[in-house]
């Protein structure tokens, strides 16, 4: 009786509307952060001066603060309470190159031409995840419940895969569940797989020589490259139809052609819905690579990059939080906040952008307002979205679920201008703050239902099929950090 009595206490003060009020009473001081983060875009492992910015806002808050997490001099971990539950809250703070632009505004327009720019939001996303974590904590203090409460300060997402590491690391061993969320053009719970994915750089190395005197002595290496890439176009026709592979030539041995070029040099990206048919694709990549060589008489190295599981959907946490979603409710726009995205969507968004974004999340391209102040339904079973996160190693390791909300309006491309320009507008902030809210809120349910947990962890343990997590990173592999850095 008296376990009884303590989970409906414990349900009674950790409703969603207390963490509503805690998050409130907490949320422009984040709010200001992620516009200081928008302003300072760093790309993977040199969001130096993001992280201290993060560190700073949580030191002041009273969280125990450990830097250095996994080798990455930008990952750290906040923690603060102490007990026999561990709720951790995920968050990201790195830009994409060559996406400056001025905010607010509905033209592209670059505020310093080749610099970098929030084309995914996660100026939101860190500050987001900060605020959920102070406001479960707060909520957490004032109601006498004791659990532990964790903010993961994660870089490089955008091609880094900073989260796989720290898994591999075991800094996520020891959650109970992890609760993140993304920016979007919908508001949502995720509930999809993702694509996992391999990448790695093949540098080839050939012979130079005069292209008109003597082209007989030379080995090119851009034929080597270019050959690769005719027989990956020759294997797209034998992969899964939802697999990907992606190419940069990041090296092409310099710009004068009457040089048989020594050297050049190819990024490659291999996507698919398993890690298990990712590694597959990967090694006939591999002796493609070696094929074209061979051809060419050149040498072929490979030099990993970056690896990321698919994400394992909880739908026990799922459902949860699309509950305390619904009760929490959309951002609330106003109608300053709908005049520029029907402006951004006269001026810069095509039909086409919107079907796409209805395409990717499931939500409806009709739908009559350029913002979405509306939440999804929570799909009767999980999804598959095409795209890769390195949430998806979290969620091997731990009881992972994600939300969406509406930061920018619907069809806006992510990773692209009309993404940044929208990162410091109040319909932004207002999603942000929504988001926080809600993962707080999944969190404190979680904390105050024993039983929730559970079946969250026997949920995953089933949807690994019993294993164990792999990571997908090769054994002696490093994060790709700059030597200067």
């Amino acid at each position: 009786m008296q376990d009884k009595a303590e989970a409906t206490r414990r349900n009674d003060v950790l409703d969603a509307d207390h963490i509503s009020r805690c998050a409130d009473a907490k949320a422009p001081a984040f709010i200001d952060l992620s516009d200081r983060v928008w302003g300072m875009p760093e790309l993977r492992f040199e969001e130096f001066r993001s992280v201290e910015e993060h560190i700073a806002a949580m030191e002041a808050e009273g969280f125990r603060v450990t830097r250095g997490i996994a080798g990455m001099k930008t990952a750290f971990v906040a923690q603060a309470g102490e007990g026999d539950v561990t709720i951790g809250f995920l968050g990201e703070f790195d830009a994409l190159a060559e996406l400056s632009q001025e905010a607010g505004i509905t033209e592209q327009r670059a505020a310093e031409p080749g610099a970098n720019g929030h084309g995914c939001h996660h100026n939101l996303l860190g500050a987001a995840s900060l605020l959920a974590a102070v406001a479960l904590r707060d909520a957490l203090a004032e109601s006498g419940v004791k659990a532990r409460v964790r903010y993961y300060g994660c870089p490089a997402e955008e091609g880094g895969s900073g989260k796989t590491y720290m898994a591999r690391a075991g800094a996520f061993d020891d959650l109970d569940a992890a609760f993140c969320w993304h920016p979007c053009v919908y508001n949502a719970v995720m509930s999809s797989s993702t694509l996992a994915n391999i990448q790695a750089y093949f540098r080839f190395s050939g012979r130079a020589a005069h292209a008109a005197m003597s082209p007989q002595v030379g080995r090119s290496a851009l034929d080597a490259v270019e050959l690769m890439n005719v027989g990956i176009n020759y294997m797209r026709e034998h992969m899964p139809s939802d697999a990907r592979v992606h190419y940069a030539i990041t090296q092409t041995g310099g710009i004068s052609p009457n040089v048989v070029q020594a050297s050049a040099e190819g990024l490659y990206l291999v996507r698919a819905p398993s890690l298990g048919d990712v590694r597959s694709l990967f090694e006939r990549l591999r002796k493609i690579a070696e094929g074209a060589a061979l051809m060419t008489e050149t040498k072929v190295e490979m030099v990993f990059d970056r690896a990321t599981s698919n994400i394992l959907p909880n739908r026990t946490l799922e459902e949860v939080m699309h509950e305390q979603f619904t009760r929490l409710g959309a951002p609330d726009f106003d109608e300053a906040d709908f005049d520029f995205a029907d402006r951004l969507r006269a001026a810069a968004l095509t039909d086409d952008d919107v079907r796409a974004s209805a395409e990717a999340f499931g939500g409806p391209a009709d739908y009559p307002k350029t913002l979405h102040d509306g939440i999804l339904p929570l799909p009767e079973k999980p999804g598959l979205l095409f795209g890769s996160t390195d949430v998806g190693d979290v969620s091997w390791v731990v009881p992972t679920a994600q939300c969406l909300t509406a930061t920018a309006a619907i069809g806006t491309p992510f990773h692209a201008w009309q993404t940044v320009t929208q990162g410091k507008l109040p319909a932004a902030h207002k999603a942000m703050v929504t988001a926080a809210k809600v993962m707080a809120a999944t969190a404190a349910r979680a904390i105050a239902n024993p039983a929730l947990l559970s079946r969250a962890k026997e949920e995953l343990h089933g949807r690994r099929g019993g294993l164990a997590y792999r990571t997908p990173l090769p054994k002696d592999s490093e994060p790709p950090i700059r030597a200067d850095r």
